[in-house]
């Protein structure tokens, strides 16, 4: 990835530092700042808040937006690209506007936990009018003992339980049951809650206001711990009105996986922020694309998160503990090579999304 001016300093050591950072960055662009704050506070008693930077026309035809921290933690690679982005945006023409999203759960980034500070995971927690908060897969409700045991983080033969498991049910159909949401266990990973939480309530209000007149909006949300390592995996989540999947690939020039084809997509999931969208929105195009940037196998993720939420619920939930540490390490490597290749795919993919959408002429 020669040829790319990176920054792996960028990496924030804390959600403080990073919005520090951010807000540094969007004002040196000369961008314009908005600030949604949020209720809950973080380790050092520190706001927090989902900050938005604007570049360019304020009523715009034509719209990136570029979201990262959906899952907090995963935000620290996500708010190093936003800081590349800020040092050189892409180039903006009248009826363009760029739109960075920093940490859209500042509570997770600043807790080290991929939820929020209801255990809620965000990108389960967007259900279209008329779905019901409620139900778990069967394989979850079974499972519940191995991925959520009530006690302190340590060893009890993890790896060993999810080989067996692995093996007894098949790889494809244990991790779609384990990761696609459930509604019914408040304490357990992927749990998608039971209302519509803060965060997310407040920034698809911020959208409604700001955005509802562009003709087409590229929404671009960056995660981490998904795929290879150090390699990106794209995963298309055709929306109402959106471009088909054959002319956005040979637009970006990337392989993309179609989220509604099972035999191509990790897993599927239930209440997604790429289909709330066009309800926010009801009058623009939309393309919504999930750029997940690999870490260490799904095994070594699960544990760490499993390994966090046991802490976070049966000891004090301090940053500084190793289970802390090691989802950090799961999501956020601290491989330089790791960070550099993050850093340049997550540039990259921006600086080609924004030639694409900028190049259109929606009627």
């Amino acid at each position: 990835m020669s040829g790319l001016n990176i920054d792996t300093d960028h990496f924030s050591p804390d959600y403080a530092t990073a919005r520090r950072r951010f807000h540094d960055a969007a004002r040196a662009a000369g961008a314009e700042l908005h600030t949604l704050p949020l209720d809950p506070a973080g380790p050092a008693g520190e706001a927090l808040a989902i900050d938005v930077a604007w570049l360019g026309e304020r009523h715009p035809q034509r719209v990136v937006m570029h979201t990262v921290g959906l899952h907090g933690v995963e935000a620290f690679a996500g708010s190093a690209i936003q800081l590349n982005l800020l040092r050189q945006p892409p180039p903006l023409a009248a009826g363009d506007a760029l739109v960075l999203v920093h940490v859209l759960n500042p509570f997770g980034m600043a807790w080290i936990r991929r939820t929020n500070e209801n255990n809620v995971d965000l990108n389960r927690n967007f259900l279209k009018q008329g779905e019901a908060w409620s139900g778990a897969p069967d394989l979850y409700r079974r499972l519940d003992f191995l991925l959520n045991p009530p006690s302190l983080p340590g060893f009890d033969w993890f790896y060993l339980h999810a080989a067996w498991l692995a093996l007894r049910h098949g790889y494809q159909p244990l991790k779609q049951g384990v990761a696609q949401g459930q509604y019914e266990m408040p304490r357990g990973l992927f749990y998608g809650g039971r209302q519509l939480e803060q965060g997310p309530s407040l920034y698809l209000a911020w959208l409604g206001q700001h955005l509802r007149g562009a003709q087409y909006l590229f929404a671009l949300d960056v995660h981490t711990g998904l795929g290879d390592w150090g390699e990106e995996m794209l995963i298309l989540d055709p929306v109402s009105r959106g471009t088909n999947a054959a002319d956005l690939r040979l637009a970006l020039d990337r392989p993309l996986i179609d989220a509604t084809d099972g035999g191509s997509a990790p897993y599927g999931i239930r209440g997604g922020l790429g289909g709330i969208l066009p309800s926010a929105l009801p009058e623009t195009r939309i393309d919504f694309l999930l750029q997940e940037l690999g870490t260490y196998g799904p095994l070594r993720v699960l544990h760490a998160l499993r390994e966090e939420n046991r802490w976070h619920y049966f000891g004090t939930g301090g940053v500084n503990h190793p289970a802390k540490k090691a989802l950090l390490e799961a999501l956020c490597p601290a491989s330089i090579g790791w960070r550099h290749r993050a850093v340049a795919h997550g540039v990259r993919l921006a600086e080609a999304v924004a030639n694409w959408a900028f190049s259109r002429n929606d009627k």
